[in-house]
């Protein structure tokens, strides 16, 4: 039972942490709410028509694309500083297969012109 008390206390803990923060900040923060302040923007400019227009799917593909190559980017540095000890050459193929399936990827999203900025 006192497992299950030490978990409580800890998330009392982070909601009281939590909570004084956002006391805090609405104490101390100085609040003077204009027109002007709370009207929408968009990257500093003022929007142009309803919210619910539709979008470019392009701007969604960009963003996944980013993804797939930060992961990428975060598997590969570890990797390559483990690199120095030995890993086997298991790992080597397991790299290999990795860095395939990515270059398919991007053959893939090549061969479509989403990659193309015009």
């Amino acid at each position: 039972m006192s497992d299950y008390l030490v978990v409580a206390l800890v998330t009392l803990l982070g909601v009281a942490l939590v909570a004084t923060a956002f006391g805090a900040g609405r104490l101390l923060a100085p609040s003077d709410p204009t027109p002007a302040k709370v009207t929408t923007y968009e990257s500093g400019v003022d929007p142009v028509g309803s919210g619910w227009e539709q979008g470019s799917v392009r701007y969604l593909v960009y963003a996944l694309l980013y993804v797939v190559f930060a992961v990428d980017a975060v598997y590969l540095f570890p990797w390559a500083l483990v690199l120095r000890t030995d890993l086997g050459p298991a790992s080597l193929v397991e790299m290999a297969i990795f860095i395939g399936v990515l270059v398919v990827a991007l053959l893939h999203v090549w061969r479509r012109g989403l990659l193309r900025w015009w």
